[in-house]
């Protein structure tokens, strides 16, 4: 397949980048040259051969989008978190199995360790991670749980120095590749435990997911635990319970709701270019009053979403931000991009079926971005009993 010419502009309709400061628009523009010179001209044949591009990694690391929130002297960025947002929106712009990549090592694995993990653990584990000498994942849906965590089976039991880790964990991005798991189960007392789980370790398996027709340039895969004999020195120390996957989840959705804003960005820029260029009836189709219909209402969304983001942002940087503000604007990123590359994809016609343009992969990849880290649906609950302080999910 013919590499793609990325010609991507960032609509700013309400002049957003005025919010941003200087260091914010620098990161920004690194990772969209990044996403213009390595990730488009290769992403289009990748998710239609269904394979992980792994040379992304290092590049990743080389670029500073794993854990950019981390201290410095922990392998991490040190930037703040509008930084942080920023790197997601370009990636995703990409493709959003390339910032899911990027988001599971910095939200879902660095930042547990870097919040719940020991000096040792923060040591042995953040910089390798950092640099993306290694990759990592995170273990916790299940194949019966998924919306529900806390009906999780996977599980460990003493053995003097070390547990021992049984159980299975599945839907889990970079698990075919990941030299490192963190993975939440439950003691004897019932009691949810983070801990690590290195590759190489006895009975631990990660099969890899097949069929996909979504994330297809992400690698997914399973998590088989069998007898593992983990180290108690591998366990966290300083968190117990349900509180510390989903402090991860936050950090995570909260990466999400500025990523699947830049699927939603490369969607509209797409369709503008061409309802310029494209010509029935003897002009342009955006000339056609539906045609700029659907252009209004795309921009109109992203400009929402943008000042919903940079709020967050503001919000995360000051530390005020709450679990249902950040599950807020992840379910509306995902929304406007879904119903952007719907819309968009009709306004090419047939050729927004095809690899030449990137809506269709968008498009499928977004199913996948409003389902995982919190459904749409459960996401609607979580703002429900925000509001109403009233629990619908029981």
């Amino acid at each position: 397949m013919a590499a793609r010419t990325d010609l991507f502009q960032s609509p700013d309709y309400y002049q957003v980048d005025d919010l941003l400061t200087d260091e914010q628009k620098h990161v920004r523009e690194a990772v969209r040259s990044y996403v213009k010179r390595e990730i488009s001209p290769i992403i289009e044949d990748y998710a239609q051969r269904g394979e992980f591009p792994e040379q992304i990694v290092k590049q990743l690391g080389d670029l500073g989008c794993f854990g950019p929130t981390i201290p410095v002297e922990y392998g991490g960025g040190g930037l703040d978190y509008i930084s942080y947002g920023l790197m997601m929106q370009e990636l995703e712009r990409g493709d959003s199995g390339v910032r899911s990549t990027a988001s599971v090592q910095g939200s879902l694995v660095m930042f547990p360790i870097h919040a719940y993990g020991s000096e040792e653990q923060k040591q042995k584990y953040l910089p390798k991670l950092g640099s993306g000498e290694w990759l990592g994942c995170f273990g916790l849906t299940e194949p019966d749980h998924g919306s529900n965590p806390a009906g999780m089976v996977t599980n460990i039991k003493d053995a003097g120095d070390h547990v021992i880790l049984n159980g299975a964990k599945m839907w889990i991005s970079n698990a075919p590749f990941a030299t490192v798991a963190v993975v939440w189960a439950k003691d004897e007392a019932g009691d949810i435990k983070g801990l690590i789980v290195e590759r190489g370790m006895e009975g631990f398996s990660t099969p890899a997911t097949h069929g996909k027709w979504s994330l297809r340039a992400s690698s997914t895969g399973e998590l088989v635990f069998d007898n593992v004999k983990v180290p108690k020195e591998n366990i966290f120390p300083g968190v117990k319970g349900l509180k510390g996957p989903l402090g991860c989840l936050s950090k995570a959705r909260y990466g999400i709701a500025w990523g699947a804003l830049g699927a939603a960005m490369d969607c509209y820029d797409t369709a503008l270019r061409y309802s310029k260029e494209r010509v029935q009836f003897d002009r342009p189709i955006g000339g056609f009053q539906l045609q700029q219909k659907k252009l209004a209402e795309m921009i109109t969304e992203i400009t929402k979403a943008q000042l919903m983001v940079w709020r967050l942002g503001t919000l995360m940087n000051e530390h005020r931000a709450t679990a249902a503000q950040i599950s807020m604007a992840k379910r509306n990123s995902c929304e406007i991009a879904a119903n952007i590359a719907r819309a968009a994809r009709q306004m090419l016609g047939g050729m927004g079926i095809t690899g030449e343009y990137s809506i269709m992969r968008h498009m499928m990849n977004l199913e996948s971005v409003i389902t995982y880290e919190g459904t749409h649906d459960v996401h609607l609950l979580i703002t429900g009993m925000d509001v109403t302080g009233l629990n619908a999910f029981k």
